[in-house]
């Protein structure tokens, strides 16, 4: 089998990949659709970061695809339920990078507060500036947190043993951690905090969600930090609020739009702006974050190929069959189906017709798509075709 890993994914993960049997190639940077159709025929399993897209396009015309690893924590740069529908499983990494990314919060809110970079840019310009003036301790101060997930709630945590006093808001209901504070609408987090962040996902009812309005409704002299997603801010708005001298101080992460790859030319309405840090999508990139999110994903796109097993996918139902003790003789059946009634029954009744014996079998559904996986000792051709033909079928595998 063959693997591509695009957008300098970690080396790790190119070793657990060849260590499994893979061909693996590797690309530094992202590749835009055409190139991406190019490059993935022959291909079965591909990893990409941030900056390339797969489309019901490229899906389409890459048939031979397997599996997807998105080596960051996103996935709105895939066509999920179009891979579903093909049986193309997908794994991302949820956990692996919510350390470095808080780190850098709590860097950027500290900086911000003590005014850093701008007194940084003086004594290299040869200006020696030391005064106290707009310089805070973030002791004592309201963290405002919009989003209180893996990142959020870590955030959470690491910021109140700094002795900041932490608020959150969320659509879903989230248990607070420690002396956290619910809030219960955006606009009363956006009134008590005097530090807003945000670390929303990327679904698209997040577009634009945060802009003159919600500015306008922050508490005069607040920061702002978005590592988060590029579009769900108006930075348009930001840049009249930072002029304006209404919010004090702003740190960015991400763009709506992002050079592909490094080098390349980047422009922002928040250029040139004091108090506003500029980072290029670096918020998980540690060498310790892609280490882990290269070992955690390939290790993922392993499991599937080698054993079928799909648990933490993020399009396709979540199931791990162990295999038995004394195993490895027999054969694995992987069957996504389309999730109607009846359809267990009907692989069972189809094995049972040609004498095959069940030692295993394992099934879980998630919304139109069901998973069943099944040990089998031995199987016979004709029952393969016949499971293969069931209405029902998206993709039949046979491992072993």
């Amino acid at each position: 089998m063959k693997a591509l890993l695009l957008e300098s994914i970690h080396p790790f993960a190119e070793s657990i990949l060849r260590e499994a049997g893979f061909e693996v190639e590797t690309r530094t940077g992202a590749l835009d659709e055409p190139e991406l159709i190019d490059a993935l025929q022959g291909v079965d399993v591909v990893g990409i970061r941030s900056k390339t897209e797969i489309t019901p396009t490229v899906l389409e015309k890459a048939g031979g695809l397997t599996a997807i690893g998105a080596f960051c924590i996103g996935t709105n740069q895939i066509a999920l339920d179009d891979a579903a529908t093909r049986g193309i499983a997908t794994f991302n990494a949820p956990f692996s990078n919510t350390r470095s990314v808080v780190e850098l919060a709590i860097a950027e809110i500290i900086a911000m507060a003590r005014r850093l970079t701008e007194k940084d840019s003086s004594l290299h310009k040869g200006v020696w500036d030391k005064n106290s003036k707009g310089s805070h301790e973030i002791r004592g101060r309201k963290l405002g947190i919009v989003g209180y997930g893996n990142i959020g709630s870590q955030l959470s945590v690491v910021a109140e043993m700094l002795g900041l006093q932490v608020y959150f808001y969320d659509t879903d209901d989230k248990l607070a951690m420690g002396n956290a504070h619910r809030c219960g609408s955006l606009d009363e987090l956006l009134e008590t905090a005097e530090v807003i962040t945000l670390h929303v996902d990327g679904r698209a009812g997040n577009a634009g969600f945060f802009g003159a309005e919600q500015f306008a409704k922050m508490r005069p002299r607040s920061l702002f930090l978005n590592l988060s997603r590029g579009f769900v801010v108006d930075y348009d708005s930001l840049r009249e609020n930072l002029l304006s001298g209404h919010i004090a101080g702003a740190a960015v992460d991400v763009f709506p739009t992002e050079p592909k790859k490094r080098g390349e030319a980047f422009e922002s309405p928040l250029q040139g702006i004091p108090n506003v840090i500029l980072t290029p999508h670096v918020g998980g990139s540690t060498e310790e974050a892609q280490e882990d999110i290269g070992r955690f994903v390939a290790g993922k796109l392993r499991d599937y190929v080698e054993r079928g097993t799909t648990t933490l996918s993020v399009n396709l139902p979540s199931l791990t069959l162990e295999e038995r003790a004394g195993a490895g003789e027999g054969r694995r059946i992987t069957h996504l189906h389309r999730n109607t009634p009846g359809v267990l029954a009907k692989v069972n009744s189809i094995l049972a017709e040609h004498g095959v014996n069940i030692e295993g079998q394992l099934l879980n559904t998630r919304g139109e798509n069901g998973y069943v996986v099944t040990d089998v000792a031995q199987l016979p051709d004709a029952a393969i075709t016949d499971l293969r033909a069931m209405p029902e079928t998206i993709q039949l595998r046979i491992i072993g």
